[in-house]
């Protein structure tokens, strides 16, 4: 658990910030004695040993109203200048640029970052080429502080894939990783954590935000961390320690790909015009260490076509690491139509193919995850900011799709959103007599910024693979796109409907038979997911809530033949036979399975399927990824 806080002491005494540690220390330790995994639970050690220090912060006692709740419960309060929520490449971007406006300035402002993973870097998963520009702005010198980008991209390479054989094909400009690192994302979000544990930022991973606090005027205040020691019937345990309210004149909404409180956030504030959507892919990867005759360290290779026919949009990757070690995945668009699609068995399938079999024969695999990623691009990016807060990140959605990188541009709406905080905060002096602060500045800024410019270049790449030519449609307008018209076109091409609507009924497609695995090269799900260290507490209510316990069979089942078990990269849900009604079938779920890529949220026909945090420290615990 990183600790380490700021060096004026304030208005906050020893006392009381040590009670409030000790009580987010308690609701660890729950977690951690209700799993027989502890190495989940790593925060909690290091939580049960408060580093006390000082901390300019006010502590009070509050009734805070649950959101779309009239229940009341009195909860601990500690008010900070900016809340973050999210301890990946754009919240720990953000607070870094904070702190470090601060010391220039020889300033003081508080700044918290929240991370439901139970180590920062635990639920962060990417292929990942990243582009370090971002980074520089932040350590000029990155390389002399040890980041760990050692491994320096060095050969491009683009293949269309046929079922037997692998076609060099040209790859847009944009997709040359010249001067770019081939990188474990969740160890570069380790050090970047251990960077603003050093500048003085509160970072709490093993803490999972639950609730949007709302003022009476209807600006965001800031976050309720969710309740711990709850059972399945949502009844306290011995152990139940209410969540601890997180106040903030600014709030800084860094959740990733569809957020679990931002998804609300975009609705009650209406950041998104009602014909405006995002659109999303899935990404599986695994890592392997392959043999070292067949290890090219520094080469990046990009795929299409085979397993995905011409109408599924979606690519594979192939990174060679440093040490052997070889990055892998299938990216799945989730407006694919055919329900009887599985992304896992696609994944599956591509590992088969020849020129990805040879590489990874006599190899081992290390490590497996599945994380959604936003791939609307710039038409789908709601308004950015409203009264007290802002959207950063892949939860905005910032991802430039035929690039397919997103972490510099995550970074970089990070920063901006720090300067236009640090300006209303310490510049202006905003937010000190309970006005909220609007970050208006801060969407100006996106708009001149770079990843304005790069996204609107490319705005009509993706939702061109949605003509009647699927894939040959979409490979033509992007090659003439991207290295000729570079977005100078006078329109916009526009997604046609949401993820869940593009899914088509079963009676209109034959069931896809997928080769059984071969524990060599392919594997069952389950063994996959073994592979994620994922851990969830025994006994707590289930994070997968379903607004009608009767539409899966009742439509998802008849309709679509229950594209839950497909869909969803970790065996979570299943529908297995009722003893209780002999001949039918039940909707089960698999909550323990989950390893939090929100799949099943996006995906749903029925939209019936909401993903909601569970306590935190659980889900994946995901390593070299």
């Amino acid at each position: 658990m990183y600790c380490t806080y700021s060096a004026a002491l304030g208005r906050r005494t020893v006392a009381q910030h040590a009670k409030v540690l000790q009580r987010m220390s308690t609701a660890l330790r729950v977690r951690s004695s209700s799993c027989s995994n502890s190495k989940h639970y790593i925060a909690a050690s290091r939580f049960t040993q408060p580093c006390v220090a000082n901390l300019a912060r006010t502590f009070s006692t509050t009734q805070a109203v649950k959101e779309d709740s009239q229940d009341t419960e009195p909860r601990e309060v500690m008010e900070y200048d900016v809340v973050i929520v999210g301890g990946g490449p754009a919240g720990l971007a953000a607070a870094i640029r904070l702190k470090q406006q601060a010391a220039k300035e020889d300033k003081e402002i508080n700044v918290i970052v929240v991370e439901k993973g139970g180590e920062i870097g635990a639920h962060t998963l990417s292929g990942a080429c990243i582009e370090t520009g971002p980074l520089e702005e932040l350590f000029p010198d990155w390389k002399e502080q040890g980041a760990p980008l050692n491994q320096p991209a060095l050969h491009d390479q683009m293949k269309l894939l046929t079922e037997n054989h692998a076609l060099p094909i040209p790859h847009p400009p944009q997709m040359s990783n010249e001067g770019n690192y081939i990188v474990s994302l969740s160890n570069v979000v380790k050090w970047l954590g251990e960077k603003a544990e050093e500048l003085g930022v509160d970072v709490f991973p093993g803490t999972a935000a639950s609730q949007v606090l709302y003022a009476a005027d209807g600006s965001v205040q800031g976050i309720v961390t969710n309740d711990a020691g709850l059972d399945k019937e949502f009844k306290p345990k011995s152990t139940y320690t209410p969540g601890i309210e997180l106040h903030g004149k600014v709030t800084l909404f860094a959740e990733g790909c569809h957020g679990s409180l931002t998804k609300g956030l975009i609705r009650k504030l209406k950041l998104r015009d009602e014909d405006k959507f995002q659109t999303y892919g899935l990404g599986i990867k695994e890592v392997w260490e392959v043999e070292p005759e067949k290890h090219d360290a520094g080469r990046v290779i990009h795929t299409m076509g085979y397993p995905l026919d011409y109408q599924t949009y979606g690519g594979g990757f192939i990174y060679h690491m440093e040490d052997n070690k070889v990055s892998l995945g299938l990216v799945v668009g989730l407006d694919y139509q055919n329900p009887y699609l599985s992304p896992y068995k696609e994944f599956q399938r591509f590992k088969t193919h020849p020129f990805v079999a040879n590489l990874l024969k006599g190899g081992r695999v290390l490590s497996y995850g599945a994380r959604a990623l936003v791939e609307g691009g710039l038409q789908s990016i709601p308004k950015l900011f409203f009264p007290g807060g802002a959207l950063i990140g892949d939860t905005a959605g910032f991802v430039n799709v035929p690039k397919i990188k997103g972490t510099h541009n995550a970074m970089k709406s990070g920063i901006l959103a720090a300067d236009s905080a640090y300006k209303a905060i310490i510049t202006e002096g905003k937010g000190e007599n309970g006005s909220p602060i609007v970050l208006s500045d801060y969407e100006e800024a996106f708009k001149n910024s770079s990843i304005y410019e790069e996204l609107y270049q490319v705005r009509n790449v993706r939702p061109s693979f949605h003509s009647p030519l699927g894939l040959w449609g979409g490979m033509l307008w992007s090659g003439l796109d991207t290295m000729f018209f570079k977005g100078r076109m006078p329109f916009t091409f526009q997604h046609p409907h949401p993820d869940h609507a593009m899914l088509q009924p079963a009676a209109m497609h034959t069931p896809i038979d997928y080769p059984k695995p071969d524990n060599e090269i392919t594997f069952d799900i389950l063994t996959s997911v073994s592979r994620t260290g994922t851990g969830h507490a025994e006994n707590q209510p289930v994070h997968l809530r379903l607004k009608d316990d009767t539409v899966e069979v009742k439509k998802n089942l008849p309709v679509y033949a229950g594209p839950e078990q497909r869909f969803c990269p970790a065996g979570v849900y299943e529908y297995v036979d009722d003893e209780a009604r002999p001949g039918q079938k039940r909707f089960q779920i698999n909550s323990q399975n989950c390893i939090h890529c929100k799949t099943c949220d996006i995906k749903d026909p029925s939209q019936n399927i909401n993903w909601v945090v569970p306590e935190g420290g659980d889900g994946p615990q995901y390593v070299d990824t």
